[in-house]
């Protein structure tokens, strides 16, 4: 799975940045494994910068999945990290989701309704 960063001029993407997003990503969406084939973070600072308000960073995830349409989430807080953090959470309930929408084997577990 690759990660790649994107940050506006107002957030900090330095090669930090970018290994503590790949680390998070990487240990949160690993249970998908071969199903993803990269996640793309946006942050962006959604308020003037020169305004404060508390929920200020936006990280938006966009996971790219194998056969299937890429599963986009977003979160606001504080700081990048808790941005990331809890944009993670959401793409891994949200990919979750897809996937067992997905799956050949619920559609087998299902009784035949049509009798």
């Amino acid at each position: 799975m690759q990660v790649f960063l994107n940050s506006d001029p107002h957030v900090d993407g330095r090669h930090q940045m970018s290994e503590h997003l790949t680390l998070v990503v990487k240990e949160g969406l690993a249970r998908f494994g071969e199903h993803i084939t990269r996640v793309e973070a946006h942050i962006a600072d959604v308020n003037n910068p020169l305004k404060s308000s508390p929920d200020e960073i936006q990280c938006t995830l966009e996971a790219r999945l194998v056969g299937l349409d890429p599963v986009v989430v977003k979160e606001r807080a504080g700081n990048p990290h808790q941005a990331i953090q809890g944009a993670v959470g959401k793409l891994k309930r949200a990919v979750a989701t897809v996937l067992e929408k997905h799956d050949p084997r619920r559609d087998a577990a299902r009784p035949d309704e049509a009798l």
